[in-house]
């Protein structure tokens, strides 16, 4: 099978000399192409004109378009579409000027519910930093100055200014535990708001509105379980707002608001004057927050309201028929306006001693023993370990010592011996040990 097989390097292969394209050679039965088909139509190719009936000769042989649309006809446009174009044209209310264009079908605002976006309410807008600052009160004093420079652009009617009032009152008062900013927002608004007409400013619409709830207290403690718990919330709110708002005299420091004062001591006859567990609750609050400076303001003006409070309690602890856990607040509400509210004033602190004074340890600091226990200045052992504290802080933070007692009091240039380096090293890492422990 290996003999006809020549080895030598190109053997059994045809070279073909290279002809022009479109020619064959009449000697050879291999055509490099073929004359009786025509050349491929190229992927891409220019556009034929109207003019252009022949193409380059390939073969001897004229090219033409294969399809009739490729042949682009300069007249074809009809002259009816002309004359449409021309009226659309001159018929139209569009503006060449305009900044933007689009159907006449088509809304830029459009939403699927009420068919346009509606600007931001005051309402919705005062709803919004109220709900911030409900859930962060720390950033009350970062956040305020942008708030009531934000409400100043926003309040420049006497209308948005009533609407104000309302929206923070309601909103004061629905929110639970909101009483307390509440006020302090409502000082702030009534020292900083700018617009002020000649029908009341801030602080003014917002005691006018606080007249209104007052004046149907006799109703609201009598009402069902929903009506009371509004006019609590009022309640409690009116409390903070006698003790945040501030009322500027040219004479001298601000003062508290002398009409909250009086308005406090007859929603505290209304609160008593139906003990029920509702009342009661809502009064025992409103004494803890305001009942010091309330009986400090009558005081000054020579009156004795508190004294006559206390008594009308304590006969409500013999004759009511309310709750046992409510009857355990009213106790401890007496005994808490027994003790001065829980102040110590600075001559009877001299005299003072665990037998006569409740609070005589609440300054003390408070200590845990290694199980968690609480040590506290009650405990008979208590004066004896703190002062092995105090000894021992003595002992191992000198005064040479930095309060970190990790740098020395040296200056830099002194050279300190490396024994004593070491022993100082030694020293600070053993005081951070103990301080860990």
């Amino acid at each position: 099978m290996t003999e006809n097989f020549d080895r030598t390097p190109g053997a059994g292969r045809v070279r073909i000399k290279p002809r022009r394209p479109g020619l064959a050679d009449v000697g050879d039965s291999t055509y490099v192409f073929n004359e009786s088909e025509p050349l491929r139509q190229p992927r891409t190719s220019p556009p034929l004109t109207e003019n252009t009936n022949t193409s380059e000769a390939i073969g001897g042989e004229s090219r033409r378009p294969s399809k009739p649309h490729q042949v682009i006809h300069n007249n074809s446009t009809p002259a009816s579409k002309v004359k449409s174009v021309e009226t659309l044209v001159k018929t139209s209310i569009l503006s060449a000027n305009a900044l933007e264009f689009y159907p006449a079908s088509f809304s830029p605002y459009e939403d699927g519910s009420d068919g346009y976006y509606t600007e931001t309410t005051l309402a919705e807008l005062v709803e919004e930093f109220l709900s911030h600052l409900n859930s962060s009160p720390g950033s009350f004093e970062m956040d305020i100055e942008s708030i009531v420079n934000m409400l100043n652009s926003w309040v420049t009617t006497e209308e948005t200014l009533q609407e104000l009032v309302e929206l923070i009152y309601t909103q004061s008062t629905a929110i639970p535990n909101f009483s307390y900013t509440g006020a302090r927002l409502c000082n702030f608004l009534s020292h900083n708001l700018v617009f002020s007409p000649a029908s009341g400013n801030f602080r003014q619409l917002l005691l006018k509105r606080c007249q209104t709830e007052y004046e149907q207290r006799d109703v609201a403690v009598r009402g069902d379980q929903e009506t009371q718990k509004k006019f609590h919330a009022y309640v409690l709110f009116l409390g903070e707002l006698y003790l945040r708002l501030e009322v500027k005299s040219a004479k001298g420091p601000p003062s508290r608001a002398e009409i909250l004062l009086t308005a406090l001591r007859d929603l505290m006859d209304a609160l008593l004057s139906n003990p029920v567990d509702g009342n009661l609750i809502c009064a025992v609050k409103l004494l803890k927050l305001t009942g010091s400076v309330l009986e400090d303001a009558w005081k000054e003006n020579g009156k004795s309201d508190m004294d006559q409070l206390t008594q009308r309690i304590e006969n409500i602890l013999l004759d009511s028929q309310c709750s046992r856990d409510v009857k355990q607040m009213l106790l401890r509400l007496v005994e808490l306006r027994s003790s001065n509210w829980g102040r110590v004033h600075a001559a009877a602190a001299a005299d003072a001693t665990p037998d006569n004074d409740p609070n005589y340890f609440m300054n003390e600091p408070t200590f845990y023993t290694a199980d968690g226990t609480p040590f506290t200045a009650a405990d008979p052992e208590y004066s004896e370990k703190y002062q092995e504290i105090l000894d021992w802080e003595d002992d191992y933070f000198p005064e040479d010592c930095e309060e970190n007692g990790n740098e020395s009091s040296f200056n830099d240039e002194d050279e300190m011996d490396p024994e004593i380096e070491e022993a100082f090293e030694k020293f600070c890492l053993e005081s951070e040990r103990r301080q860990r422990q």
